[in-house]
């Protein structure tokens, strides 16, 4: 008797079990909250790619954070928040910091940016300003610069490996200190993004900053040559001539390509994938593209081994 019923007990638990598990498929997928910490100059893209990513999927909710990309490396790995996605607008900054903690082993560049200069029809000399002049321009007295923070934000660092590069080309000596002197540390934010707003009601006169946002915004711009806006990489070997002073040590120019990667510890790393595949995806570069990004027709991967299998399809191995 007592086995009998045994039995019976447990054909009726799996028989509950079985019913439960058919619920929940006809449910369909669990609901998910994932996380991104972000480079500022991707919040207008991303945000894009967000609402398309979430309309296809509707169990997924998306918590982006924008910020300098040092910030939100170190939110990672000094405050040890959980991010499921981590996107900077420099890739060394993961190997870094991300590496370095043995927070991520992978990453994968998806688009490139320029430096330049943006400025409005209130700024100084606004008339006078070009792509052949502009660095006289900017050193003038009075002129007021804005840039962002090169301690906290890959913008602020290439900006002076920016200017240091136009010294050597132009043959300017003294051309970084000059144009800087115009910059100081009041009209420096942890972003460029935040002195927008200062531009377009005259505060400051020009604004070091990304193309992308340049064309975003539609600023005019300084169309600065390649050999010094670090969008081209076969200048590379003239980039590393180039250098930046920060608190994190002497950096050396190179060529400006966003990354991402998935953090080990990351919460939900299937949706982390199924993000980065819509992102590399014909559908992400088109929205990166229409955002003043320049894009690549493959992600770059700097291990293809490393890569999660879902996404190698989309990408190639990063150049020598």
């Amino acid at each position: 008797m007592k086995a009998s019923l045994s039995r019976a007990l447990a054909a009726s638990l799996a028989c509950a079990a079985l019913v439960s598990a058919s619920a929940s498929a006809a449910a369909g997928p669990q609901p998910v909250t994932l996380t991104i910490f972000a480079a500022g100059t991707l919040a207008g893209p991303f945000k894009q790619i967000d609402a398309a990513f979430t309309k296809l999927h509707p169990n997924v909710t998306i918590q982006p954070q924008f910020g300098g990309s040092v910030k939100m490396v170190k939110q990672v790995t000094d405050l040890h928040q959980i991010a499921d996605v981590v996107a900077v607008a420099d890739y060394s900054v993961i190997p870094k910091y991300l590496f370095a903690a043995k927070k991520a082993d992978w990453y994968a560049g998806f688009v490139t940016n320029a430096i330049t200069f943006v400025y409005t029809d209130k700024s100084k000399f606004a008339g006078d300003i070009n792509a052949k002049n502009w660095y006289q321009i900017l050193a003038r007295p009075g002129v007021q610069i804005g840039r962002s923070n090169p301690d906290t934000d890959p913008s602020g660092y290439q900006t002076v490996q920016m200017l240091d590069l136009a010294g050597k080309y132009y043959k300017q000596p003294g051309l970084s200190d000059a144009i800087l002197a115009n910059a100081p540390k009041t009209n420096m934010r942890t972003t460029e993004t935040e002195l927008i707003a200062a531009l377009q009601t005259g505060q400051i006169d020009y604004l070091a900053i990304y193309l992308s946002d340049a064309r975003q915004h539609k600023f005019k711009y300084l169309d600065l040559p390649p050999q010094i806006n670090l969008a081209d990489a076969k200048y590379s070997s003239f980039y590393a001539q180039g250098s930046a002073h920060t608190a994190n040590g002497v950096l050396a120019a190179r060529p400006i390509v966003y990354a991402v990667t998935i953090p080990q510890n990351a919460a939900h790393k299937e949706w982390a994938v199924k993000y980065l595949q819509y992102l590399f995806g014909e559908n992400g570069r088109r929205v990166m593209a229409a955002n003043g990004f320049g894009t690549l027709s493959k992600a770059l991967a700097d291990d293809m081994g490393k890569l999660p299998a879902e996404l190698r399809p989309l990408a190639t191995p990063w150049p020598k």
